[in-house]
């Protein structure tokens, strides 16, 4: 089988540096040849570059990537960097027989603590408390004694238990909170026992949490999941964490609950278009934090993943199954 394993992704410093990470990974792994194929050539240049490659991690959302894999006919895998892969029609590949791979949960400790960080900073109205001493207007942060919170005694319903979800549950436990998880996939004891989580329904985690975070992939079955019906259903002080894709909440009804104080607050790493069009009264509401979508921002994450994905490459180079593959939904 053909050792050739290519990154396709825009030609700049950030490629540089991670084809340099990547390729130590690849060295550390053995007998992969690792190309860079910049994706801003023309197609038919691009599909002269992969040729032979069993192996495409794309670096950036590409497009055509189904009919490049067509184009090169040698394609195993398509290996991703990131946790996400719902830019890539995975039930086209499936037709060609080229799965599709996630990292692994290379990002998943960047991504836990950063949600975590979202419900600390909604809690404690921590945004308002840095703008207030940059503007010089100390102490001068809005908000009653009553909107400031701690999360000792308060039920966290984290929806999707796997390698993220499970790492938040993990580090809330000596934050002193109840944690509850709702999640389409079956765990068994251990990992449940790991986690610290106590499995409830989806409707009774929605209705009585305290705080919600979200960490489910964006597929047909989870595009929208938290609409009006979800925010007429939840705690009037409940508060919306989302760090894993935009489209798995409603923003319009999102906003309506917000306005309306249906709901309490939100912390949003992510949102439906990105990035955020300037009329989007999101970043502007009281009761909100947002962040552009850096929730997996850590060196060590990329140094993860440059690590995973050619672990995963390695295995099919050695012609043995690849991991972490995530099928058509």
């Amino acid at each position: 089988m053909s050792n050739i394993v290519v990154i396709l992704g825009p030609e700049n410093e950030g490629s540089k540096t991670r084809m340099k990470e990547t390729q130590a990974a690849a060295d550390k792994v053995g007998g992969i040849n690792l190309r860079f194929v910049n994706s801003e050539l023309p197609f038919d240049e691009i599909i002269e570059q992969c040729k032979g490659a069993v192996v495409l991690i794309p670096s950036g959302h590409n497009s055509g990537l189904t009919e490049l894999a067509e184009k090169i006919g040698t394609l195993k895998l398509i290996q991703t960097f990131s946790a996400g892969t719902d830019y890539i029609d995975k039930a086209a590949l499936a037709e060609l027989g080229v799965d599709v791979a996630n990292n692994g949960g290379a990002n998943a400790v960047a991504v836990a603590e950063h949600a975590i960080a979202l419900m600390f900073a909604v809690n404690r109205r921590l945004d308002h408390q840095i703008e207030s001493v940059k503007a010089g207007t100390w102490m001068d942060i809005g908000g009653q004694r009553e909107n400031f919170h701690t999360l000792v005694g308060k039920r966290v319903g984290i929806v999707g238990l796997g390698r993220i979800g499970s790492r938040v549950a993990k580090r809330l436990a000596g934050w002193e909170c109840e944690i509850v998880y709702s999640d389409v996939v079956e765990y068994d004891d251990e990992y449940r026992a790991a986690a610290g989580a106590i499995k409830v329904d989806f409707d009774e985690l929605v209705s009585t949490s305290d705080i919600i975070t979200l960490h489910v992939p964006l597929d047909r079955n989870t595009r929208h999941l938290m609409s009006n019906r979800e925010f007429e259903m939840m705690k009037s002080t409940a508060i919306l964490i989302n760090t894993c894709r935009g489209p798995v909440v409603d923003e319009n009804a999102l906003i309506r609950a917000l306005e309306s104080k249906e709901i309490y607050a939100a912390g949003l790493d992510v949102t439906e278009i990105e990035p955020i069009e300037a009329d989007n009264p999101l970043p502007t509401m009281d009761n909100v934090v947002v962040t552009p979508h850096l929730a997996t921002r850590a060196i060590e994450s990329e140094y993860n993943a440059s690590e995973y994905t050619m672990e995963n490459a390695g295995r099919i180079v050695r012609g043995e199954a690849p991991k972490w593959i995530v099928k058509p939904v």
